[in-house]
């Protein structure tokens, strides 16, 4: 599941074996009739990252799934093989006007390590790589930038090895995905990865002022 952690700690987690992904996949977005963006990052496990994103003003919605690989309707169960090619990833609906591409980009250097191959802590294979899927031109340029920047600030030591690929499919996760922190604020994983992830997320960004309200404390 997350690996070395989770193998120890399987024993309460949640099972997928079994469980299909019957969604459809989504594909060629870029601007909604509500006039928000969208935005698909590959940070590591999605349980990590979209809880945070959650918590942006401008953001609309976050769905954990499943992208950059070749297997249709893959299920959580068949990409932990690491054989799908997909990656653990988020999509964000955002509104432009309230924050920005950039913006999204500087949470998204701020939560993961973008220099290690394939792996983020214990979470170790391709479907935990590092990859900024973009949905136009000038978000690839944009993420260029921004990816340069932030390796020259020497946020992370090292040399980035985030993948910037064009945006192709993607697959929503099973439903017990969505929200996971939210609903499994206890469980191992979560208490030990997932909640000091957000602690120190939300006194960086609430300082800044970028959090909703409700989110602040």
């Amino acid at each position: 599941m997350k690996h070395s952690l989770l193998i120890i700690l399987s024993f309460f987690l949640i099972n997928c074996n079994g469980q299909e992904n019957k969604s459809k996949p989504i594909t060629n977005q870029k601007m909604d009739k509500n006039n928000l963006e969208y935005a698909t990052l590959a940070g590591g496990c999605f349980w990590c990252v979209e809880s945070c994103f959650h918590m942006l003003k401008g953001v609309e919605s976050v769905i954990s799934g499943y992208s950059g690989g070749h297997t249709q309707n893959p299920t959580y169960q068949e990409v932990c093989t690491g054989d799908t090619g997909h990656a653990e990833v988020i999509q964000i609906a955002f509104d432009p006007k309230i924050i920005s591409y950039k913006q999204l980009l500087e949470v998204f250097w701020f939560l993961h390590n973008p220099t290690t191959l394939n792996r983020q802590g214990n979470d170790i294979g391709t479907q935990y790589r590092s990859a900024i899927f973009y949905h136009s031109e000038q978000q690839k340029q944009e993420a260029e930038e921004s990816m340069k920047a932030s390796e020259a600030r020497q946020e992370w030591k090292g040399k980035y090895v985030t993948e910037i690929v064009p945006f192709k499919e993607f697959w929503p996760a099973e439903a017990y995905h969505q929200g996971y922190y939210d609903a499994n604020p206890n469980q191992p994983y979560c208490s030990a990865v997932v909640g000091p992830k957000i602690q120190k997320f939300k006194k960086h960004f609430g300082a800044m002022g970028w959090l909703k309200e409700k989110m602040v404390q």
